[in-house]
């Protein structure tokens, strides 16, 4: 499964600190990011990630293309509600793809932990694409 990983500024450290507690699942697949939430991934784990530019410099939008390509298969975006974002329609523009596709999204740790916790599990059908 491709999996992406993006973390707005103030919440990088919750995502990683996610990503290290699922690491033996997410080894398993293969890791997308956004430049430095994916910088800050490799330094805190021993996972291997391919890093898009950071989001504000096109990395949404490049996993937005890979999303449209059926590139990836699930996406966890935890968002910071309370800051202004400057990159906020490409954000936006990658929800909507995300909706579009129907790629399930999380967009914060409570949503993306039963995610991964099925991941986890096999719940996962890979001939499906679906959970």
């Amino acid at each position: 499964m491709n999996i992406a990983l993006i973390a707005h500024d103030k919440k990088k450290p919750e995502l990683v600190a996610l990503v290290q507690e699922y690491e033996e699942t997410l080894k398993k697949h293969s890791l997308y990011a956004t430049g430095t939430t994916g910088k800050h991934i490799q330094e805190g784990t021993h996972l291997e990630v391919h890093r898009f530019k950071s989001g504000p410099h096109g990395g949404d939008q490049q996993i937005g293309a890979y999303v449209s390509d059926h590139k990836i298969d699930l996406v966890l975006f935890i968002r910071d509600p309370l800051t202004a974002q400057p990159h906020e329609p490409d954000v936006s523009a990658l929800l909507r793809l995300c909706d579009v596709y129907e790629i399930p999204l999380a967009t914060n740790v409570g949503t993306a932990e039963p995610i991964l916790r099925a991941l986890k599990a096999g719940v996962f059908d890979e001939n499906t694409d679906h959970f």
